[in-house]
């Protein structure tokens, strides 16, 4: 057992620290099994040497945040436990970034957690980025937040969100309405996010105004979309024949951000996610960023980390046995195309081979 300490400045920075009912506090001591205290300006770490050190570097870089505004909750807490423990420590300065966005309501939007951050600035310095990522990781919300902001600097003059219509697995058959209602439901995680940036009633007069369109993916065929800032939403539900359409449409002084989850495509068996492609097609090309995001930057509830990693963990060392129904349907389905192709062959050769003369009987 050893003991550290840990000279602070101004005690406000501890307070934000260490949280409501020190909340923070008691998270990094059951994570790194240690016991803190702050007397005087000094603020006294106890436990083994190793977590000590740990939790030396979690309350440096937490009062680092601090000091520069940041809100400390125990997500970030969370986070930079886990940076710290893959000696990352280095890497916590990242977090303190810029605003990218105000709120309708004041909430300043800024990049949480590294990945984002450096989503963020590919965003910034490339006219197309892909960014890809599991549920969670702000991937829609924060290229909201990026086509705001330069729609309010005047960059660009229009706001374009755009996705496919395709289920998650399910049929939903006919909607009744007109056809903005039929396609509002798959479009309606693109209007949360503005509502937040804009509010409801800004949000409606650059509707109407046509400086915002939220439309689906098939609406892009025949256009180039000039001075635009144009976001693809759930692209891994894209085909190949939809995502070479949509990156043809892009045109002078616009910005492209595509977004989408590898993990959860929703087209047939048949058909080949264009998200997928897309990622080897542009690989290497200049002014095209590919951003992947992980499970330590989903900004959710912090069991939908958990859960993904678990679904990786069982989608590593599940056997065949364990597949789901629809790849052994495939695997049946190749299996049996293979032996009628066989079957084909053989029957396609004995009407070639020819037949030997036949020998006629005398009279």
């Amino acid at each position: 057992m050893i003991d550290r300490s840990i000279e602070v400045e101004r005690m406000e920075h501890v307070i934000s620290v260490f949280g409501s009912f020190d909340q923070n506090l008691r998270l990094i001591e059951s994570e790194l099994n240690v016991k803190i205290l702050d007397r005087d300006n000094l603020i006294h770490i106890t436990g083994e040497e190793e977590n000590v050190m740990l939790a030396e570097k979690a309350i440096g870089g937490l009062l680092s945040l601090a000091a520069r505004g940041e809100n400390i909750d125990a997500q970030n807490v969370r986070y930079i436990l886990g940076l710290v423990r893959s000696g990352k420590e280095g890497e916590i300065q990242k977090l303190a970034g810029d605003v990218i966005c105000i709120t309708a309501k004041g909430k300043p939007i800024k990049p949480k957690t590294i990945g984002q951050r450096e989503y963020c600035d590919a965003i910034a310095k490339n006219t197309v980025t892909l960014g890809i990522g599991p549920a969670g990781t702000g991937k829609t919300y924060l290229a909201v937040a990026a086509a705001v902001a330069a729609f309010r600097a005047e960059k660009v003059n229009r706001i374009i969100l755009t996705r496919p219509a395709v289920e998650a697995g399910e049929r939903l058959g006919f909607l009744p309405g007109d056809l903005q209602s039929k396609v509002d439901p798959y479009l309606r995680p693109l209007y949360d996010a503005l509502f937040d940036m804009l509010g409801p009633d800004t949000y409606q007069k650059y509707l109407e105004r046509g400086n915002i369109e939220v439309a689906p993916l098939a609406y892009m065929r025949g256009r180039t979309l000039d001075d635009s800032f144009i976001i693809l939403d759930e692209a891994q539900n894209t085909s190949r024949e939809q995502m070479k359409m949509f990156l043809t449409r892009i045109g002078f002084g616009s910005k492209v951000v595509i977004t989408g989850d590898i993990t959860q495509i929703d087209l047939p068996e048949d058909k080949v996610s264009g998200l997928k492609v897309a990622m080897k097609v542009l690989e290497g090309i200049d002014d095209i960023a590919i951003c992947t995001l992980t499970g330590a930057d989903v900004v959710r509830h912090r069991l939908v980390q958990k859960i993904i990693e678990a679904y990786e963990v069982y989608e590593k060392r599940s056997g065949p046995e364990e597949r789901p129904a629809a790849e052994h349907r495939t695997a049946r389905t190749e299996r049996a195309g293979k032996e009628e192709n066989r079957a084909r062959n053989r029957s396609q050769q004995r009407k070639e081979k020819p037949r030997p003369p036949q020998r006629r009987r005398p009279d």
